[in-house]
C-alpha cells in the first residue's frame, strides 16, 4: 500500500490565530511537524495542505512539500480530499499541524490497522485516550467515543459518553484523539456528501461516516502530545521542545 500523511494547515485558526507560524524554537510550528512526520520514515509522502501564501512558501522554501487549496473547507477532511484527488496513494493519514511532537508509533498503529484489514472493511482509524479528570470528561471541547466489543466506533459526542447510570460500573471514558488514517476512497467520498444530521448536531465531522455506515476502528494511545491552541500551549510546547532536544 501506497502511504502519504497530509498536514492541514489553515493560518486563520479562531482561537490563535497564525499559530502555526509561531516559533517554536528556532522553526515555526508548521516546519516542526511537517519534519517530525517526515523523519517518522512511514510514508512515502507528506505535504502540506494550506490557504496560506505564508505557510505553502513556509514549507517549499525549506525543502518541504505543499500545496494551496481553497480557504472555504468545513472540516479538514475536505482539506486533505482535495488535496490528495489526483495523488496515487491507497492510505492517507491526516497528522494535525499544531501538534509537533509526532509519535511514530501511533502513526504506525494506525497504519497496521489496514494492513491487517485483508477484506478491506475498515474505512477509517483513529485515536482515543482514557479520561479521567472530571472537568475534561464534562468539557464539550473534549470529543468522546465508545465502541463496540472490537474496538469499531459507536458513536462520537461531546456529551459524557457513556453516561454513568450505574456508579458501580467502572466504564472508561475515552476522548477522541483527532489523527485520522484514512482509506483515499472513503475520503473522497466523504469530500463528495454533504453534511448528515448528527455531524451538523455536534459538529463532529467523523460522525458523518458512521451516519453513511463506514467501519471506524479506535486505536488506544497513552502518549498524549501537546497541541498547540493557545499561546501557553506554545510555552508548553517550547519547555518541551528544550527538554527533549536540548538538554535543558
Amino acid at each position: 500500500m501506497k502511504k502519504i500523511a497530509v498536514i492541514p494547515a489553515r493560518f486563520e485558526a479562531s482561537r490563535f490565530p497564525g499559530k502555526l507560524m509561531k516559533d517554536l524554537c528556532g522553526k515555526s510550528v508548521i516546519l516542526r511537524t511537517y519534519e517530525a512526520t517526515l523523519s517518522t520514515g512511514l510514508f512515502d509522502q507528506v505535504l502540506v495542505a494550506t490557504d496560506s501564501d505564508l505557510i505553502y512558501n513556509e514549507i517549499v522554501c525549506n525543502g518541504g512539500e505543499a500545496v494551496m487549496s481553497h480557504n472555504n473547507h468545513e472540516t479538514g477532511s475536505d482539506r486533505i480530499a482535495e488535496a490528495v484527488g489526483s495523488c496515487d496513494a491507497d492510505i492517507v493519514i491526516n497528522v494535525q499541524g499544531d501538534e509537533p511532537f509526532t509519535n511514530q508509533s501511533d502513526l504506525k498503529k494506525l497504519i497496521e490497522v489496514f494492513e491487517k484489514d485483508m477484506e478491506g472493511e475498515i474505512s477509517l482509524a483513529s485515536l482515543m485516550h482514557e479520561m479521567t479528570n472530571t472537568a475534561d470528561i464534562q468539557n464539550p471541547n473534549n470529543v468522546k467515543v465508545i465502541t463496540d466489543l472490537s474496538g469499531n466506533a459507536l458513536y462520537f459526542s461531546r456529551s459524557v459518553i457513556p453516561f454513568p447510570r450505574d456508579a458501580v460500573v467502572k466504564q472508561p471514558v475515552y476522548k477522541h484523539i483527532g489523527i485520522y488514517a484514512f482509506r483515499k476512497k472513503a475520503l473522497l467520498e466523504f469530500y463528495n456528501q454533504s453534511a448528515t444530521p448528527l455531524e451538523l448536531s455536534e459538529k463532529v465531522e467523523c460522525l458523518r461516516y458512521l451516519e453513511h455506515g463506514k467501519k471506524i476502528k479506535m486505536i488506544v494511545t497513552d502518549h498524549m502530545s501537546i497541541g498547540i491552541d493557545t499561546l501557553e500551549d506554545l510555552e508548553k510546547a517550547r519547555f518541551k521542545w528544550d527538554q527533549l532536544y536540548n538538554g535543558s
